[in-house]
């Protein structure tokens, strides 16, 4: 399917749970629109296994289903995409295995990456962590200086990570930061589908904040 990630603002990135079906699908009714699973402690068999339940799931929920780190198994589970970080296979592998039509991510923390991802066959670029999270263990905040410059930069989507919150998307959208990873303020929440709905009330809030001042300009 031909994805147009632009108009797609609010990305869940989690690893595996026990209630990952019921907790993803709350998620994406409250306004989530990219889900990614990333998982590190699983083997290869029950990371496939999660994938293919995943992909099933995002398929009926109408939004795209990426897999952290393995082209491999998003290739094996009909993953509609990967993502991967600046240790993990090169994108042009990463691309090779999943195949020109598939969605390929790849993860930013500064200028160099910026600049070397921009000439990489990649259909969006993630940028961060703005702050320093447990997701990201020894890895410090870029700030929002960088995020910024990513956003202004980059030809495709660029989604920043690092301590999203309904509070912040506001502060953030007005430095020019349009579209968002969030992790903990979904995976940690006691009502995700709340939570994702404050998150995606305040990007559409943003969005017509924006619109109106530039029919003002």
């Amino acid at each position: 399917m031909d994805w147009n990630l632009a108009e797609r603002r609010l990305y869940l990135c989690t690893p595996d749970r026990p209630d990952l079906a019921d907790f993803v699908t709350l998620c994406v009714r409250g306004g989530v629109d990219i889900v990614q699973l990333r998982e590190k402690s699983l083997d290869d068999r029950s990371i496939l296994r999660r994938a293919v339940l995943l992909k099933e799931l995002c398929s009926e929920l109408g939004v795209p289903f990426i897999l952290n780190d393995r082209p491999d198994l998003a290739l094996a589970a009909g993953a509609d995409g990967v993502h991967v970080g600046q240790d993990d296979l090169p994108v042009a592998v990463a691309r090779k295995i999943v195949g020109k039509d598939a969605i390929v991510g790849l993860s930013t923390h500064c200028d160099g990456d910026l600049e070397a991802a921009l000439d990489q066959p990649v259909d969006y670029i993630s940028a961060g962590p703005i702050v320093a999270t447990p997701t990201k263990p020894g890895r410090s905040g870029t700030g929002t200086a960088y995020a910024v410059h990513a956003s202004q930069s980059a030809d495709v989507p660029v989604f920043v990570t690092g301590g999203v919150s309904a509070d912040r998307v506001g502060e953030l959208f007005a430095l020019g930061i349009t579209h968002f990873v969030s992790v903990r303020s979904l995976t940690e929440s006691d009502n995700p589908f709340e939570e994702a709905r404050k998150m995606r009330d305040a990007i559409e809030a943003s969005i017509a904040t924006s619109q109106a001042n530039a029919l003002r300009e």
